[in-house]
């Protein structure tokens, strides 16, 4: 071997020139946003473009990063999901906040375990969970919360938390015994419940068929006099309702959940009430929708999703629990090897979920909520209700078109008439629709099933949106729509 086997990292990071490197991402990073508006929002890839990507070997030798720039410059930049358009409305997939963008980079560049450990990561996490929870306005005990990759981990942290709780009240001990032993417990959820309630029940040993479907109304929302009577009728067959599911914010058509009332029914019957606020719960920072959430503080948890409303950068969820110790009675485990005895009462945040090496998450929340303070998110977040209701408004004038659900917060359900078409028909150009959109490259908005109907929904999370692309929106669904109609 040679000594030019035996460079160290610092020679090969400064012939690759780190800095100069950076600036140039710096500069190629906003470039590409700043066009973004002027692109077509979403275009298909071209084959030879997705076959060089799937098909790219595995490289022997290194590249500089100045190369690795111009590679993505041009094999993956041209190519988004669409997400950062003030036109796309699909999905709950939000822009991302330029804060969270810059603060993504010192993060890497720190590159800890937010496991637990006296630096500044961990301090920050504790600090930000606060400010989540009061900005939705959910108690916030030490410790009551921790970050998640989304709201499908933090869904599995609050149900697992719901699920012990509910066995240790019945004498049993789940984590040393598992289910085994135990009636089988169930939870209520709707017809419109997100599906990662849903994998949460199958990955925690509940099953799917203990997850039962309360009957609800065209909104999806629960009824209390319903979810009564099936918690009453589980008992009497000897079951053991222990969780009810209600929503901040169904995914469907964005409707709220009426809290006090379940929160009611929970507390007599000795339930968890688990809120799923992924998308909506920061509608709460809105004065002109805030009455939609009362109560919904009474929960024993939520979990949300900074990466949504926020702009924070995927990834980012969150769960926050009331009961500290229920949540870290789920999770705790320390090994010798992971002891620290300067940890404090609260320990390490692995304690309270499932992940031990636990990405710094807490740097882009910090700083996408700090750049814009209370005042401005609430600013943002009460523009994207104000333009969904406006929206609401133009379908509700237009012949071809039909409004599905109330607008309560940013999403909004609608259908074409499709006139001429039965109901059948009517269903199959409503499916079709949302693709056809897309593919011309103006707008983007997606599909889904309500009740009976297909529908299209859009999905206002960027404040950059404007009256002008919502009445774009719509003639693209006319337009598309008469490509399609026979």
């Amino acid at each position: 071997m040679t000594s030019e086997d035996f460079r160290s990292t610092d020679d090969l990071h400064s012939t690759d020139d780190f800095r100069g490197a950076a600036h140039a991402a710096a500069d190629l990073v906003a470039d590409y946003l700043a066009e973004l508006p002027a692109r077509p929002v979403w275009q298909p890839m071209d084959d030879s473009a997705r076959q060089a990507l799937l098909d790219a070997p595995l490289p022997a030798e290194g590249r500089p990063l100045t190369e690795l720039l111009t590679a993505i410059g041009q094999d993956v930049l041209p190519h988004p999901m669409g997400n950062g358009n003030p036109r796309f409305f699909g999905w709950v997939n939000s822009a991302p906040a330029p804060a969270g963008v810059l603060a993504t980079l010192a993060a890497a560049a720190m590159n800890p375990s937010s496991a637990g450990g006296d630096h500044a990561d961990v301090h920050l996490e504790r600090a930000v969970v606060r400010w989540i929870a009061e900005l939705v306005g959910f108690p916030h005990p030490a410790g009551g919360g921790l970050l998640t990759s989304g709201t499908s981990m933090a869904t599995i942290v609050c149900l697992a938390a719901a699920r012990n709780r509910a066995a240790r009240r019945a004498g049993h001990d789940v984590r040393a015994d598992g289910l085994a032993g135990l009636p089988p417990l169930v939870g209520y959820v709707t017809g419109e419940t997100h599906s990662c309630v849903r994998k949460a029940a199958e990955l925690l040993g509940l099953g799917s068929r203990h997850l039962r479907t309360v009957a609800t109304g065209p909104d999806g929302l629960l009824d209390p006099d319903g979810l009564r009577a099936a918690v009453e009728r589980d008992r009497a067959d000897g079951l053991l309702p222990f969780l009810v599911v209600a929503s901040a914010g169904t995914v469907g058509t964005g409707a709220v959940d009426a809290f006090d009332p379940l929160a009611d029914l929970c507390q007599e019957q000795g339930l968890w009430l688990h809120v799923d606020g992924a998308y909506g719960a920061f509608g709460r920072l809105d004065p002109a929708i805030a009455h939609r959430y009362a109560g919904l503080e009474r929960a024993d948890s939520l979990a949300l999703d900074p990466h949504k409303w926020l702009g924070v950068p995927v990834d980012c969820g969150c769960a926050l629990v009331r009961d500290t110790d229920e949540l870290r009675g789920t999770f705790s485990l320390v090994p010798s090897y992971l002891r620290d005895e300067a940890a404090g009462a609260l320990g390490w945040f692995s304690e309270y979920g499932t992940e031990q090496t636990r990405p710094f998450r807490a740097l882009k929340v910090w700083a996408t909520i700090a750049h814009r303070g209370r005042t401005g998110l609430a600013r943002d977040i009460a523009r994207c209700t104000a333009l969904a209701r406006r929206l609401g408004e133009l379908i509700e004038a237009d012949e071809e078109l039909e409004l599905l659900a109330e607008v309560q917060t940013s999403i909004v359900a609608f259908r074409h008439r499709a006139p001429g078409l039965d109901e059948a028909g009517r269903d199959a150009l409503n499916r079709e629709l949302p693709v056809a959109v897309q593919r011309r490259g103006r707008v983007f908005v997606t599909g889904a099933r309500l009740g009976p109907h297909e529908m299209l929904r859009a999905c206002l999370l960027n404040a950059a949106t404007t009256e002008e692309d919502l009445r774009l929106l719509l003639a693209e669904v006319r337009t598309a729509a008469r490509t399609l109609l026979p």
